[in-house]
């Protein structure tokens, strides 16, 4: 994964009963590079925008680390979530992806991609890219929590909910509040590393 500066193969030729250690507690390799690498850094490319929206909304009812050990597959089966191609699906193609084995098998979230593809690519038209369109929410700025240690890790926020009623409005599937705080997050739009994660500090 080029946004992680680590493959999944790489990773998991790592130990599976290792631990690793984020401000999030011990987790798995996987999540731990997303975590260091990835995780609440600012993106503004639009097809990785798009991409992190619908694994976002693959998530939903299952596991982020369900989600990464499957993200090479989704992306190679979602065209590498170029919205352009994803948009143009036929109901046969859907019907390749919901007998693809590799991936999320949810008939829903596959119709949903396909649904979400051509309302982003309405906002690119309408705001001239989907990266306009979200940060300008924040004006440009990333809302920074400055979380301590103790401090309960945020699940949805006013900002979350606004944008899931405005995605919703637009015609976007699978976009509720608690999904699109995590997008927020994962596309670093909000920063929820705690003040004394190692991640936050290296990018100081």
């Amino acid at each position: 994964m080029e946004e992680s500066g680590m493959k999944n193969d790489e990773i998991t030729e790592m130990s599976k009963s290792a631990k690793f250690f984020t401000c999030w507690g011990p987790t798995d390799a996987l999540s731990a590079a997303y975590h260091d690498h990835r995780w609440c850094r600012p993106l503004h490319n639009d097809q990785e925008l798009f991409a992190m929206l619908i694994l976002e909304g693959q998530q939903a009812g299952l596991s982020w680390s369900l989600i990464l050990r499957r993200e090479k597959d989704l992306r190679q089966a979602y065209d590498n979530f170029n919205p352009v191609l994803v948009a143009a699906y036929t109901d046969a193609r859907l019907e390749e992806l919901h007998n693809n084995s590799a991936i999320i098998r949810n008939k829903l979230k596959i119709r949903s991609a396909r649904n979400n593809a051509r309302h982003f690519l309405e906002i690119q038209e309408k705001f001239g890219s989907f990266d306009s369109y979200i940060w300008s929410f924040t004006q440009g700025e990333v809302v920074d929590h400055h979380l301590g240690e103790t401090d309960p890790m945020p699940t949805e926020n006013s900002l979350s909910q606004q944008i899931s009623r405005d995605l919703k409005k637009r015609g976007f599937t699978f976009v509720g509040p608690i999904i699109i705080y995590s997008y927020l997050q994962g596309i670093g739009l909000i920063n929820d590393h705690r003040e004394n994660c190692p991640s936050r500090l290296s990018q100081i």
